[in-house]
Formats: structure tokens, C-alpha cells, sequence
């Protein structure tokens, strides 16, 4: 059996300390965390920099190096730092020296990393060896240059190779969420669909549980199945909340894709041993004829500005939209006059926040709100024309009325200047699969020892 205790559904989320402490007691295997994702949009991979606070990061990440301490196992942490670019996994490796430093540890270090070259990646595409996934944007050799971070996703194979190393700690850049959790009991075993199973069901900690502020899991692995155990006092598993976490950011409950092949997990089994535990078995692990691990890029898409304004007229509230409308074409039609701009060059929008800015069109619920707020967003190519947009903008989104005809309304700015930039702006352009012949070909590995040792 392979034990494993996962603390929380990402760094920088919190977890209930004695909880972990609980799991801590269970004598687990190793210790494994997420450190991020794509959720937050595509910002932190252009950049190459942490959605999370430093200080957040380094106090939990302290806690989880003094558990891994008294537990005296393996801490592997994936997607390190929200992008898991080598700038991030550099970023966390510098935290952790600095919590080594001031708690007195000795530790051995190893940093996965997973940045792709242009070159490489243009390489790959010229000889058939890139993919594109569904629905993914064509791309090109321009394209792949334009990207400031490309990144691959690793396996539960490169994590293996660094827990082969006897890390104490592993740093690694962008991993599949399951990779950290499934590497151990794979290299060890287990049952390959319960390992790929089990590492879904607890890749977000305690979120398969009824407590899902708790944070932390056990996972218990062998050679038929796997077994969820919530290690806050307050938080149960049942079947219905571990199989429903097979839904989460998966299009498909039942298939879901990793590096080296895919899990189906139509014939599992789910049956609740107490009213805390569950157990799973009848997953199944599909092996792919080619080892392939998926890619993601982000490259700059322009500059902005934006503009917040306030309605409270009732008649300017019920005609927002209209309103709206009419000052996007006038603003855009004197933009392109006095900037001597064409209209792709440019982009001006306009949001009814508390009126359908969510979901837009979607929306189905009824507007009943007595004040709305409108978010002006100013795209261009390059942050002094954002501004001198937004610029323009400005006396629309304050005196616009809604006639001609009428006396000219003021509406309230929150701010002063109402202009503010956001600067650089990024977006995602890569949605592809690499082929590679050796999974480690596309990372690197690095062992060090920190402290005294």
C-alpha cells in the first residue's frame, strides 16, 4: 500500500492544521501539492510570475517543510508557483531556502522544470511531432515565437525520476494536477487505474469531501483500488462526493487524459466503508501507442486601460445597455479620427457590472438592481495609446445622455485620475500536444543539497 496526504487543493489556499497534523499521525508516504493552474487566466504564464502572495506561499510552505520533517518523507509540490515556469520554480526554491535556513534543516532539493524553447517547439512542429488538441487555434512558426513562456505538462514519469534522486523536496514546474499524486504508487505497484483515479479524486484535497474548506485527504493505494479519507474531524467522503469530482474540469466524467495514455473510469466502483471513507476499484488505465505530454504558451495581446463608472438614474440604469452601445460607436468612430487608427488596431468595451457581466448573453435571471456599475475596457498596442483612449472615453462614460435632446446628465467616477492601466495584457495560444520519444526529453532535472549537510 502507498499512503498519500495531500494538504490542499493549492498552495496558497490554506489548510487546516490539525488536519494536517492528523495526516501527519497517519504515517504517510509522501506528501503532495498542487501549486497551481490555468484558472486565473493567462497572465502568470506570459509573465512567469505567482498568482499567490509571497508571504501566504512562504508561511503554508513552512508548515508543509516542517510536517515533511516529523513525517520524514518526500514533499513534492507541482505547477510551483500558479504557471510552473522555471522563473517560478526558481521563485519557490528561493523560499525554500530561506524557511531551510531559519528552521535549521538540511535538505536535498530537486528542481524539475519545465520551459520549452521556441526553437524547440518550432523544431517539433516542422516534423510532425506537435498535435493539435480540440478546438485548439491554428499555430505557426511566428506564433510559437511570439510566446513569452511555453511550458509542458509533466507526467507521473518525471516525477518518478525525482523521487528516484532521494529529494527530500521536489520543486517541479507545470505538472498535470494528478502526476504528483499518481508517481508514487505507480513506481511502487500499484493498481496504474487506481493510482490515476485516486490522484484525480484527491488532486484538489479535500473538495471531494463534505468539508471542502478542510484541505486535507489521505489516499490510501494498493494493488485493486484506493481509499479517501478526510482528516478533519468535520469533513466526510461518500460515494456521491468522490464521484462527483471526476466532473470537475474534465468534459468527461468517465475519460480522462495524462501524459503516456488515459484513465476510463466507467466500470469503477464506489462504496462508502464508513460514513467518512470510500473505497474505489474497477478503474482502468488505457496505455497510448505514443508518449505525448500536453502544451501551453502565452504571449502579450496588447495593452489596457480601463474606466469604472457609476449609474443611480433609474432611467439611465433601465437604458444602460443602450447607452452603452451608443457611446462605444461614437467613441470609436472619434478614436480612429483624432488618433488616425484603424479599427483593428484598437478595441473599446463596455460592462454592465450587476447586469448580466458574467455570463452576457447567457444570463437568464432578471435584472432588478437600482444602481449599475460600467467597467470601460481600452485594448491597444501599446499602454500610452490604452491610455490616451481611455482618455477619450472619459467625458462619454461622465456627461453622455441618452438623447439629444436632453439636459446633459454627470454620472460618478470612483476614481481619480478614472483612467487605469493595466499595462500588458496576455493570452493563451498554444492548446497542443508534444510527442516525445523519452519523457524526460523535455525537462530538466537538478538535485542540490541546502544547509548544513
Amino acid at each position: 500500500m502507498t499512503r498519500v496526504l495531500i494538504p490542499s487543493g493549492a498552495l496558497g489556499l490554506g489548510y487546516d492544521a490539525d488536519a494536517l497534523a492528523a495526516g501527519i499521525a497517519a504515517k504517510p508516504d509522501i506528501i503532495a501539492i498542487d501549486g497551481g493552474s490555468t484558472d486565473s487566466g493567462p497572465h502568470y504564464l506570459g509573465t512567469g510570475t505567482s498568482k499567490y502572495s509571497r508571504a501566504s506561499t512562504k508561511h503554508e510552505w513552512r508548515g508543509l517543510m516542517m510536517a515533511r520533517a516529523v513525517a520524514n518523507v518526500p514533499l513534492v509540490i507541482g505547477t510551483a508557483g500558479t504557471c510552473g515556469t522555471d522563473s517560478t520554480v526558481d521563485w519557490l526554491l528561493e523560499i525554500t531556502k530561506e524557511i531551510a535556513a531559519e528552521t535549521g534543516q538540511n535538505l536535498k532539493i530537486a528542481s524539475l522544470k519545465s520551459n520549452q524553447s521556441a526553437a524547440k517547439i518550432t523544431d517539433a512542429l516542422a516534423v510532425g511531432d506537435i498535435s493539435a488538441l480540440p478546438a485548439a487555434p491554428a499555430i505557426d512558426t511566428d506564433i510559437i515565437k511570439s510566446c513569452t513562456n511555453i511550458v509542458a505538462l509533466a507526467g507521473a514519469e518525471q516525477i518518478q525520476t525525482a523521487l528516484a534522486t532521494g529529494a527530500d523536496i521536489i520543486i517541479a514546474g507545470r505538472t498535470t494536477d494528478t502526476a504528483i499524486i499518481a508517481a508514487l504508487p505507480l513506481a511502487q505497484g500499484c493498481h496504474a487505474g487506481a493510482a490515476w483515479h485516486g490522484a484525480k479524486i484527491g488532486e484538489c484535497g479535500a473538495l471531494c469531501a463534505t468539508n471542502p474548506q478542510s484541505g486535507v485527504i489521505l489516499v490510501d493505494f494498493d494493488k485493486d483500488g484506493f481509499t479517501i479519507t478526510p482528516m478533519a474531524e468535520t469533513s466526510c467522503a461518500t460515494p456521491q462526493t468522490v464521484f462527483a469530482h471526476m466532473l470537475y474540469e474534465n468534459s468527461d466524467p468517465f475519460i480522462l487524459f495524462e501524459p503516456g495514455g488515459h484513465l476510463d473510469v466507467t466500470a469503477a466502483k464506489y462504496l462508502a466503508l464508513d460514513d467518512r471513507r470510500v473505497r474505489v476499484t474497477g478503474s482502468k488505465w488505457v496505455p497510448a501507442p505514443d508518449y505525448t505530454v500536453k502544451l501551453e504558451g502565452a504571449r502579450l495581446a496588447g495593452y489596457q486601460s480601463v474606466v469604472i463608472a457609476l449609474l443611480r438614474d433609474p432611467r439611465y440604469v433601465a437604458n444602460a445597455r443602450v447607452w452603452c452601445a451608443d457611446i462605444v460607436e461614437k467613441c470609436t468612430a472619434k478614436t480612429s479620427e483624432r488618433l488616425d487608427l484603424a479599427s483593428e488596431e484598437f478595441n473599446i468595451e463596455l460592462r454592465l457590472i450587476g447586469d448580466n457581466a458574467t455570463l452576457g448573453p447567457l444570463e437568464t435571471a432578471p435584472t432588478k438592481s437600482h444602481e449599475i456599475g460600467i467597467l470601460g475596457i481600452v485594448t491597444a498596442n501599446s499602454d500610452a495609446l490604452a491610455r490616451e483612449i481611455a482618455k477619450l472615453l472619459n467625458p462619454y462614460l461622465l456627461h453622455h445622455p441618452l438623447t439629444q435632446s436632453e439636459e446633459q446628465p454627470t454620472f460618478a467616477f470612483p476614481f481619480s485620475p478614472a483612467e487605469i492601466s493595466r499595462g500588458a495584457i496576455y493570452e493563451f495560444c498554444l492548446h497542443h500536444v508534444l510527442r516525445l520519444d523519452d519523457p524526460l526529453q523535455a525537462f530538466t532535472l537538478t538535485v542540490e543539497d541546502i544547509g548544513n549537510a
